[in-house]
Formats: C-alpha cells, sequence, structure tokens
C-alpha cells in the first residue's frame, strides 16, 4: 500500500506541474497583446498629434491668405479716399476701410491662437513619438521574453508528461481511474490528512478514519470524496523519556530543635 501511496503522491505533484506549465503557456501570449496595445494607444496619440498639427498649418496658410486679401483691399480703399469728391463717398469708403482693418486683425489673431496650439501640440507629438519609441522596444524584448518562455515551458512540460506516461502503468487500474475521476472534478485527486483534517477541503476525519489512514490505507474524504493518504513523516516525534522522581526530593531539609523547646 505505501508504495501505491508513493506512486500516487508523484502522480499528483506531476499532474499538478503539468497543469500551472499549461496555465501559463496559455497566459504568455496575452502578455504581448498587451504590450502591442500600449504601443498602439501610444502610435495613435503621436497621429492625433501631427494630424492636429497638420490641422493648424493649414489653417494659418489659409488665414494668412484671407489677411493678405483684407490688406489689399484695405489699400485700395485708402488709395480711393483720396479721389473722393462727396462726403457721402468719403464715409462709405471709410465704412469699408474699418470692417477691413478688423477683419484683418481678427485673422491675425486667430493665426496667434492657431500658432500657440502649434507649440503645445508639437510638444505632444514629441513626447509622444519618445513614448512610442519605448514602447516599441519594450514590446520586442517582451516578445523575446515570451517566446523565451513558451518554448521552456513546452520542454517542462514535454519532460512531465514523460514521467506521467511513466508512473500511470505502476499504479492498479482501478484506484488509478478512480483518482482520474476524483482530479476531473477537484482539481485533485489525492489529498493529506494532517492533524485530523483533510488538507483539500480542511473538514475534520472521523476517530477512526484517522486510526485506519494511520494504519496505511487510503479511504476518501467523507466531505470532499479525495482519496486520503497519511504521511508517517507527519507524526509528532516521540517525547523524551523523563527520570523518575524521587520522593521527598526538592525538599527543604527540616531544621532540628533544641530539647524541651
Amino acid at each position: 500500500m505505501q508504495v501505491l501511496i508513493e506512486n500516487l503522491v508523484k502522480l499528483q505533484a506531476v499532474e499538478i506541474e503539468r497543469t500551472r506549465l499549461t496555465q501559463e503557456m496559455r497566459a504568455l501570449p496575452a502578455e504581448i497583446a498587451q504590450a502591442r496595445a500600449a504601443l498602439s494607444a501610444a502610435q495613435r496619440l503621436a497621429s492625433d498629434a501631427s494630424a492636429a498639427l497638420s490641422r493648424e498649418d493649414s489653417l494659418r496658410t489659409k488665414l494668412e491668405r484671407e489677411i493678405a486679401e483684407h490688406r489689399k483691399k484695405l489699400e485700395r480703399f485708402r488709395t480711393q479716399l483720396d479721389t473722393v469728391t462727396t462726403p457721402a463717398q468719403a464715409g462709405a469708403i471709410e465704412h469699408e476701410i474699418q470692417f477691413e482693418a478688423a477683419e484683418a486683425d481678427r485673422l491675425e489673431n486667430e493665426a496667434f491662437s492657431s500658432l500657440e496650439r502649434s507649440e503645445a501640440q508639437e510638444t505632444e507629438l514629441s513626447q509622444a513619438r519618445a513614448q512610442v519609441e519605448v514602447l516599441a522596444g519594450a514590446l520586442e524584448k517582451t516578445t523575446a521574453r515570451v517566446h523565451a518562455r513558451l518554448q521552456q515551458s513546452k520542454d517542462d512540460l514535454a519532460t512531465k508528461t514523460a514521467e506521467r506516461e511513466t508512473l500511470r502503468p505502476l499504479i492498479d487500474p482501478e484506484w488509478l481511474a478512480r483518482f482520474d475521476r476524483i482530479s476531473t472534478a477537484r482539481g485533485t485527486g489525492l489529498a493529506l490528512a494532517v492533524n485530523q483534517q483533510c488538507s483539500g477541503c480542511r473538514m475534520g476525519i472521523r476517530p477512526q478514519t484517522w486510526n485506519q489512514l494511520r494504519e496505511e490505507q487510503l479511504i476518501p474524504c467523507d466531505s470532499c470524496g479525495r482519496i486520503l493518504y497519511w504521511d508517517p513523516a507527519m507524526a509528532p516525534a516521540p517525547k523524551a523519556p523523563q527520570p523518575e522522581a524521587i520522593p521527598g526530593a526538592g525538599r527543604a531539609p527540616r531544621k532540628s530543635h533544641p530539647a524541651g523547646v
């Protein structure tokens, strides 16, 4: 029975490690996806900043063209003002001059505001491009690390699978089938009994079952159904024998009293 217990314990350890490796291999690609998503977000920010900067450049080009048109009209109206002959004509031309001058000033203010926005956007673009460079390097390193780890996990999984295939034929088919069934349902099929408790579900074990386990029997847990076993190495060390007490030892000697007292 002890050999059966040892093989089941080894098999469960192998299965637990195989499960861990499989889960790790499934989770590792997510690290690459996360790094790639961070890079894509930074690239979008850089692209948006670049597009905003281009829009401001186009806006200023348009504003400068309109300002030039208003300045030309302003000069033309000023020239016409020197040739008018009636106050009405002069008033009309002065009104046009005021309008063209005000429009030119307004557009120049807009162009100045656009220039200020462009300066801020240039800073944002520079920072975004620097972030893209950093995240691109991080993605490259993450990809290399994940691929190396995946290969190592595959190798380790192959080793554990070989150990599994070596162990399974050594176990009685009935016990192996029971172990497989419980492992599928519970994640593990075997549980160590410690201090009259099942280590799988932490429920107490009846005294009779505890005594049977100490006799190297395999018994299912009443609560979770896992196969319980007991490890003699977990038994407390026997207490050292205590010396027998000598009658009267440790008592203070009686004091003698003078006769007649």
